[in-house]
């Protein structure tokens, strides 16, 4: 899907947060926003996904503003700066949420989906069972792009993935974006403030 922001404007408590933004995201493409926590990324972000108004201006998403109804029709996705993982839920049955919840799916072909996207991922397979907790940081963060990938997205957006981890994981979830991006050829806008997540995107 093609991105479209135009003039985007939004204030907090008579501070701005964004100013005059405009930016085009072409269909495929791999975009990272960086700058320092508290700058308006998330922000930016809720925009997109139609969770916030701006005060003016405009996001449009393939020329429509971003309705739930788009939402759904476009599978827009976003993996969200804590995973965003249920810790009562093994991985598997997270990553098959989505599927599951809507119920599109018969229990064989979530399972069977769930495995072909940890697999995307690079999580191996003894890790559908066990629960958030026992994962590695980088392994949450891999599972909870996985989810993001059950419903097969035209549009991902991806809220600051190396948060918290060390560096040489951050660097191995920077190179899985950017291997995702190609393989799925879904446009996908990541957020970070770790610039040398963003040079290695």
């Amino acid at each position: 899907v093609r991105v479209v922001v135009r003039s985007l404007t939004k204030s907090f408590r008579g501070q701005p947060v964004l100013r005059g933004i405009d930016l085009e995201v072409a269909p495929g493409e791999l975009l990272v926003l960086m700058g320092p926590s508290g700058s308006g990324k998330s922000v930016f972000l809720r925009h997109l996904i139609g969770l916030e108004t701006p005060d003016s201006g405009e996001v449009l998403i393939d020329g429509a503003a971003p309705t739930e109804e788009l939402r759904a029709r476009l599978r827009l996705a976003m993996v969200f700066q804590s995973g965003g993982l249920l810790n009562s839920l093994t991985v598997a049955q997270n990553v098959g949420l989505y599927l599951s919840e809507h119920r599109l799916a018969p229990p064989a072909e979530i399972e069977r989906i769930v495995m072909e996207k940890l697999a995307l991922v690079r999580l191996a397979p003894d890790a559908a069972g066990k629960l958030p907790a026992e994962l590695s940081g980088g392994m949450r963060r891999r599972a909870a792009i996985a989810r993001a990938l059950t419903m097969d997205p035209q549009l991902i957006l991806v809220d600051e993935p190396t948060a918290e981890l060390d560096p040489l994981v951050a660097l191995a979830i920077g190179r899985e974006i950017v291997s995702l991006n190609r393989r799925t050829r879904a446009t996908t806008i990541v957020v970070t403030h770790d610039r040398d997540l963003a040079f290695g995107i």
